[in-house]
């Protein structure tokens, strides 16, 4: 069996963890009470929550003790678990109000990399509403109001872990076996008719797995090949193969069955990591070359541009730098795009075309610590703040990564739905430059928290 995603519930004594670990798990698997600290090593249970599978850890309540006390070895527990965990899930006591202990807890979770989704326990009725919102300040994002003890929230609460606990179903293949440091690389191969597709495939594969020939528009299914690569070190990388049906422009495809094969090739994409563009070498880089590479970048997917039948190709210095010149002003949302020259016929640039396709790979599961984060945030703020429309300024508070594959950010602060779009490609473009994300798509969403503290 596929290892489950894991959850880890922390926070400090009392604010309802084992009360919501037993509803996740439909069964009374914990002990509760009304005393802090009945909870003292980690308890597992296999949870659902809306349909979704997942492993949840039921923590010891979050106290500050020496580390060779018994509530300092309960906190080793649950630094292990967060450790070990897809997400932490933070939980707040919302009658009770934040805590300097809250505090504390929320200043830790911010310097490991573990993603956090926060939760208000407690906050059905009115009652709750005050510490909901005093719950903003903990720097972790918009808080969920849930009630443990009434199964209240739940759909909010699904929305927020979904990205950690969901495991999407690949429809080109049965599940994955494989552990997560040597999953397969979902590589999807598209680009427009007779550029090659096939002919490369067959090339890495080394065996003629697919059919090829002159005439444009061959393959119409989207076929996904297990495959292993030795890379240059000597270590056998899982690669899963998917060849697509040419995309031509969209005004062209008239056929049902060529629309068909376009959309089935789409949807590839969706499920691929990496998407690799195919170009012609004989024929250079063309308007529907950049269509399909915007549409894979659109979709998330990380992207590498490799240009085929360089064996047969006039001029190849400057038509590769005519090239490398048309992307960056073509896909200039991403300049810097791997572009590696290829041969299909003599398999020249293969293993190269591999080794970026991992390292793009890499960088697009890449998640970036909090610390590190904003304090680039604090740099890039100061050294160009944010304009001032009408006279009245916008504030930005901080900024947190949601989200991997691709990288996702949150922006909070006052009136950030007027900040204009200039500013936030300035800051898109130094997560990029500065944070190591380089040429793969990159979202940043702007959100003002309902806190009354905020303006």
């Amino acid at each position: 069996m596929a290892k489950l995603p894991t959850v880890a519930i922390v926070g400090r004594p009392n604010v309802g963890k084992s009360t919501l670990f037993n509803r996740l798990v439909g069964k009374k698997l914990a002990l509760v009470d009304d005393r802090p600290g009945v909870t003292r090593d980690r308890r597992e249970g296999d949870a659902v929550l809306l349909g979704t599978e997942f492993r949840i850890i039921d923590t010891a309540g979050f106290e500050d003790e020496d580390p060779e006390t018994l509530p300092g070895r309960m906190r080793a527990q649950t630094t292990a678990a967060v450790r070990e965990a897809d997400a932490a899930l933070f939980i707040v006591d919302a009658r009770a109000g934040i805590t300097p202990l809250d505090e504390e807890i929320a200043r830790w979770l911010r310097s490991e990399k573990t993603p956090v989704v926060l939760a208000a326990n407690k906050a059905e009725g009115r009652a709750g509403e005050g510490g909901l919102l005093e719950a903003y300040a903990l720097g972790l994002g918009e808080p969920i109001a849930i009630s443990a003890e009434h199964g209240e929230g739940v759909a909010d609460l699904y929305e927020q872990l979904a990205p950690f606990i969901e495991r999407e179903e690949d429809p080109f293949a049965e599940e994955e076996e494989a552990d997560e440091a040597n999953r397969p690389l979902k590589l999807a191969i598209v680009g427009r008719p007779n550029a090659g597709k096939s002919t490369l495939i067959n090339r890495i594969l080394e065996q003629e797995r697919l059919i090829t020939g002159p005439e444009a528009g061959i393959t119409r299914d989207s076929i996904a090949i297990d495959w292993e690569w030795k890379d240059a070190g000597g270590n056998i990388r899982p690669v899963r193969l998917i060849d697509t049906a040419g995309m031509r422009k969209k005004a062209r495809v008239q056929d049902k069955l060529e629309k068909l094969s376009v959309a089935d090739a789409r949807r590839a994409v969706d499920f691929a990591e990496v998407v690799v563009l195919l170009l012609d070498a004989t024929l250079g880089l063309e308007a529907q070359d950049l269509r399909i590479a915007d549409n894979a970048l659109q979709e998330g997917r990380a992207l590498v541009i490799a240009i085929n039948k360089w064996d047969v190709a006039e001029n190849a210095s400057s038509l590769f730098q005519g090239i490398r010149a048309a992307l960056e002003e073509g896909l200039s949302q991403v300049r810097g795009v791997p572009l590696i020259a290829v041969s299909a016929r003599t398999g020249k640039g293969i293993d190269q075309l591999l080794s970026a396709a991992f390292e793009v790979r890499d960088i697009w599961s890449r998640r970036v610590s909090t610390g590190e984060l904003n304090r680039w945030f604090e740099r890039a703020v100061e050294n160009n703040p944010p304009p001032a429309p009408g006279g009245k300024r916008i504030k930005l508070r901080y900024i947190t990564q949601v989200n991997t594959r691709p990288p996702s950010f949150v922006l909070f602060g006052t009136r950030v739905d007027e900040l204009p779009e200039s500013y936030k490609r300035y800051l898109v473009n130094g997560i990029r430059k500065e944070l190591g994300f380089g040429a793969v798509p990159v979202r940043l969403h702007a959100r003002a928290p309902k806190n009354p503290f905020g303006s």
